[in-house]
C-alpha cells in the first residue's frame, strides 16, 4: 500500500503556470506506475497524465497533450506535474494515483491522494 499526497494547487490566471507535485512515503515509490486525474464540479474525474515506473513510459490526454509534462523522481519519491498555458478548462480538483499499468483508466489505478484543488480564471 502507498500513501500519496498531492500540492502545488491554487488560483492562476489562464495562460500561466502551476506545478502540482505527488509525494509518498513509501520506499516502494517506483514499484508503481504514478498517474494524473481531475474532477470538475458536475463532472466525472478524467484522465491527465500517467508514467511508468522507470519515466520511460508516458500518456497524456488529448486535451493537456502539449500543454502538461509528467515526471518523476524515484530518489525523492515524486511525480510532477507541470502545467502550462492554463486554461479555464482546466480548473478541477487535480488527483495523482498509483497503479500497476500505464493506462487511461481510473480503475486501474488502486491508491489515490486526497486532491488539490486548481482553479483558472479568465
Amino acid at each position: 500500500q502507498v500513501a500519496l499526497v498531492e500540492s502545488g494547487g491554487g488560483l492562476v490566471q489562464a495562460g500561466g503556470s502551476l506545478r502540482l507535485s505527488c509525494a509518498a512515503s513509501e520506499r516502494t515509490f517506483s514499484r508503481y506506475v504514478i498517474g494524473w486525474f481531475r474532477q470538475a464540479p458536475g463532472k466525472e474525474r478524467e484522465f491527465v497524465a500517467t508514467m511508468g515506473r522507470s519515466g520511460g513510459s508516458t500518456l497524456y490526454s488529448d486535451s493537456v497533450k502539449g500543454r502538461f509534462t509528467i515526471s518523476r523522481d524515484n530518489t525523492q519519491n515524486t511525480v510532477s506535474l507541470q502545467m502550462n498555458s492554463l486554461k479555464p478548462e482546466d480548473t478541477a480538483v487535480y488527483y495523482c494515483a498509483a497503479g500497476d499499468y500505464v493506462v487511461r483508466t481510473s480503475y486501474e489505478y488502486n491508491y489515490w491522494g486526497q486532491g488539490t484543488q486548481v482553479t483558472v480564471s479568465s
